[in-house]
Order: structure tokens, then sequence, then C-alpha cells
């Protein structure tokens, strides 16, 4: 299945996505405290980041089925399934983050041969980059990120 790699109208070529991490961050600690719920308040202070972002990305991964969310003031978190039936692959798409490869969006130079084919040259090469990337997601399990922090941290 082709992959369409958009171009970034208007963004700075400097912005970065972390919504993915961020995803990942949150299921991983979800794994590493796997069967407890976990507050979003303890997860924002675990990623270190706005709870309302927190909130929002554990929304994306409840509606993604891999989180299950309990509302209200002892709401909290627990994963849906055991971390080795969760993929990486399954966090980077439930958390809607942007292709990892984008095309800039600067006006073409009709002067400039590069400048005039660049982009629809560059399209194929990462649209199969970034097919490569999530193929290597989906080989990497919610438990073996969880494993290698383990080891990390002992």
């Amino acid at each position: 299945m082709p992959l369409s790699i958009t171009y970034c109208a208007g963004e700075v070529m400097s912005v970065k996505s972390v919504q993915f991490t961020v995803a990942a961050h949150i299921m991983a600690a979800l794994g590493y405290f796997q069967g407890e719920e976990i507050s979003s308040a303890t997860l924002a202070d675990s990623v270190n980041a706005d709870r309302s972002f927190v909130r929002k990305s554990l929304s994306k991964l409840s509606k993604a089925g891999l989180v299950v969310t309990k509302r209200g003031k002892s709401g909290a978190s627990v994963l849906a399934r055991p971390p080795r039936q969760i993929t990486l692959l399954d966090i980077y798409r439930a958390s809607t983050a942007p292709p990892a490869f984008a095309i800039h969006s600067y006006p073409v130079n009709k002067r400039c041969a590069v400048s005039c084919n660049l982009k629809e040259c560059m399209s194929g090469v990462l649209s199969q980059a970034q097919y490569s990337f999530e193929r290597s997601l989906a080989k990497i399990t919610l438990a073996s990120l969880v494993d290698q922090i383990k080891e990390k941290a002992h």
C-alpha cells in the first residue's frame, strides 16, 4: 500500500512532532507498571509535559483501543491488552503523528531545474522511507521497549 508524503504548507522547517514519543512514553509507563491504574497527572509528571497534552494523547490511545481510561477525580488509565500484543506501530498510528518525513513547502523557482523537479522526485524516496520506518515499528513490541527500560533502570 503506497503512502503519500504531504507538503507541509506554512510549517517552519525546524518544527518537530513529539506526538509519537509522548504516546510511547505514556504507553511505556503503563506497561512498566502493568496492572496498576495510573492517573493522567502522574503520567504528565513522568513525561514532564502539560497535563492537557497528555490527556489528549491518552484520548487518542483510548480511541485506538490501546488504553482503558476512567474519567473523573479518581480517573486513571491501564493498558487495554498485554504489552506483547501492542507494537510501536500501533502507538505511532494511534498518536496521529504526522509522517516522519515531509517535503518542504517553499515555492518553486521556475528558473531552476532542481527546484522544479525535486519535490516530485523526493516524494517516492520519502514514501519508501516512511514505509520502512513503519515496518520497523511493527516489529517492536511495547513489551520489548519496557524490557529495555527496565534493563537500563537497574
